[in-house]
């Protein structure tokens, strides 16, 4: 399906606009509930270890990415560090679910409510998201580099 350069803008930045929705949201119910956020992070298989550099750092690295949504330069950056956040996140609930009897979640507000079947399509979603918004934004910038050498 062929798409006109202000229908991919547009599309893409519904994408950004909701990417930087879901980590302003998620890193601030984070923050607002730390304490148990880090909690349960140290009932984590795998990573209970290293529950408070992960209970500090994903809020941050959540903040920095929807920062990064903000500024047209850092669009693409801004996905690729999505997906790749997505991913990391989604490969450990799988192996979670795959290989662990203890399975907490360390979720705030609505995604708490979330189970984990529900939790894995979620993510997926976003993933998704963040492929359509790379493979827009790569073919936008393709297409700006052929139009200005012709």
């Amino acid at each position: 399906m062929k798409f006109n350069t202000q229908t991919r803008n547009n599309i893409v930045n519904i994408i950004c606009t909701i990417y930087v929705v879901l980590f302003t949201y998620a890193a601030t119910s984070k923050l607002l509930d730390f304490e148990n956020f880090r909690l349960q992070l140290g009932r984590f298989p795998f990573i209970s270890t290293y529950a408070i550099w992960i209970a500090w750092g994903v809020p941050f690295l959540e903040i920095v990415i929807a920062g990064l949504f903000l500024f047209p330069k850092y669009i693409l950056t801004a996905l690729y560090a999505s997906l790749s956040l997505l991913t990391i996140f989604t490969t450990y609930i799988i192996l979670v679910l795959n290989f662990s009897d203890s399975i907490p979640c360390s979720c705030g507000g609505v995604i708490s409510k979330l189970g984990w079947n529900e939790h894995l399509i979620f993510n997926i979603a976003f993933i998704a998201l963040a492929l359509l918004g790379i493979l827009m934004s790569g073919y936008q910038k393709e297409y700006s580099a052929r139009k200005n050498t012709a």
